[in-house]
This record gives C-alpha cells, structure tokens and sequence, in this order.
C-alpha cells in the first residue's frame, strides 16, 4: 500500500529545518524504501521535513555529497549527521526526543 506523497520542501528549507534541530528525510517518490520508512513511522512522520530529490537538483547533490556519489535514499539527516537507509525504530526515537 503506498501511501499519498508527502508535501516536499526545497533542499534550502531542507537545511535550514536540520540547522534548527528538525529531522530531515531526503526521498525520491515511489521508492520503495522510503515508503517503509513512511509505514514505518506512523502518524510520526507528519513531524518529519521531506525532501524530494526528484524535484530538487540541489537536494539530489547534498544526498550525493553524503553518499559517495550515490542518490540513495531515503537518507535521513538527525542532529546534523546523514543516516542511509536508517531503520524507522531509529528516525522514531530521534523524533521522540525532546
């Protein structure tokens, strides 16, 4: 079950929401991994700023940048550090901390 695309922010909203503390998700719509990341996450993932780097050239080359040329998604930026295809146990405790 997909689930509807998440409403997408540029790369520079993107940042910025990650320079104040937010948990950033760069994904690519219809990828599978992501989507479990979605399901994954629950009603969480309304807390969670997403990037589409289908419809940000600028967000496609920061998720490069972090994965040694590779557009691999979903890569999940917490507390400033990019995570590659993090479990959704890990983006849920990250969002659950004050």
């Amino acid at each position: 079950m997909l689930l509807p695309s998440p409403r997408s922010v540029s790369a520079s909203d993107g940042a910025r929401a990650s320079a104040e503390g937010r948990v950033v998700v760069y994904f690519r719509r219809q990828c599978l991994y992501c989507e479990r990341l979605r399901l994954g996450l629950g009603r969480l993932r309304r807390t969670v700023v997403w990037v589409d780097i289908w419809a940000d050239p600028d967000a496609a080359a920061y998720v490069r940048s972090v994965n040694e040329g590779d557009e691999t998604v979903p890569t999940v930026v917490i507390d400033g550090t990019a995570h590659t295809n993090p479990a959704p146990a890990v983006v849920r405790r990250a969002l659950q901390t004050p």
